[in-house]
């Protein structure tokens, strides 16, 4: 009996060491799924991605971003790549495609525009995009309008751009600079692209650092115009809380009235190197209480 109960203490010691190194894995498993929803602007690595894209990539999927943001958008191709390569590229990194930045300006004046080239870029870019698996098309910039017959034709080409992205499956947006917050003929010209657009086709991706820098406060924005900003850049001086100007507590405390689903981190300037400080830009964020695992309703 002696040999018996040995032996079946033995087996049973060894079972609960299997079991409990068979949870620890899992629970490792669920450690590793539990970082947050955090995404790149690839324009924050664009000297190390022209320098080596595929290292630049494994290093951001390394780093836990969860997808990017394409700048290299050009002629039908996303850096050099067909758009299939290009989303295979991204995925076999372990991350997922959610938009671009992309677009063409109309002729200054406007009435001057070829539409038939301007329409024909846009077949192209649209499907690109499509084709890529992007969620998100996204102008990242426009000439300064100095009128307001510019500034609603450009009101009324955007309408007609996201009506396409619609009919695509794609959503059309535009990400703001600092000089929208000016005014034009007595109206500041960010409120009234917001107003002067249809909601259906055409949202607003904040750039919430740049907000600021044209003396405005993101979170009024998001009362404002609630549901507008489904897109956040995410952004500050430099990396993300190093020039205490940008309240990012406020802002994540109150994405829910803005309408954002996805927050994208993008750094232009550095006290390192790029690398550096996307990592911990992306870090500042994972750590932070403030900040949910998902925007996704």
């Amino acid at each position: 009996m002696k040999k018996y109960s040995v032996l079946f203490t033995t087996l049973l010691i060894s079972s609960l060491f299997i079991l409990t190194g068979c949870n620890q894995g899992e629970k490792k498993t669920t450690e590793a799924k539990s970082d947050k929803e955090i995404y790149l602007q690839l324009y924050s690595l664009r000297d190390d991605i022209q320098a080596d894209y595929s290292a630049s990539i494994a290093a951001a999927a390394e780093m836990g971003y969860t997808g990017v943001e394409a700048a290299g958008y050009n002629d039908g191709q996303f850096y050099g790549m067909s758009p299939a390569e290009f989303k295979q590229s991204i995925e076999d990194a372990g991350m997922e495609v959610l938009s671009s930045h992309a677009g063409r300006p109309l002729a200054d004046p406007a009435a001057d525009t070829d539409w038939e080239a301007t329409w024909a870029w846009w077949d192209t870019a649209i499907q690109a995009h499509k084709d890529a698996g992007m969620k998100y098309l996204v102008v990242a910039w426009i000439p300064t309008p100095k009128t307001l017959v510019d500034l609603q034709a450009y009101c009324d080409y955007f309408n007609e751009v996201g009506d396409k992205c619609n009919a695509a499956g794609l959503k059309f947006g535009y990400h703001n600079h600092s000089f929208e917050f000016e005014e034009i003929e007595g109206q500041v010209m960010y409120d009234y692209m917001i107003e002067n657009t249809d909601p259906s086709k055409v949202f607003f991706q904040m750039d919430v650092y740049w907000v600021g820098e044209g003396g405005h406060d993101p979170v009024a924005y998001f009362n404002k115009y609630p549901g507008r900003f489904e897109l956040l850049h995410i952004k500050d001086e430099m990396e993300l809380g190093k020039s205490g100007k940008v309240d990012f507590e406020n802002i994540y405390n109150n994405a829910d009235q803005s309408g954002a689903k996805y927050m994208i981190v993008e750094v232009e300037r550095y006290t390192g190197t790029p690398m550096e400080g996307v990592k911990e830009s992306y870090d500042y964020l994972n750590n932070a209480e403030y900040v949910k695992q998902s925007y996704l309703n």
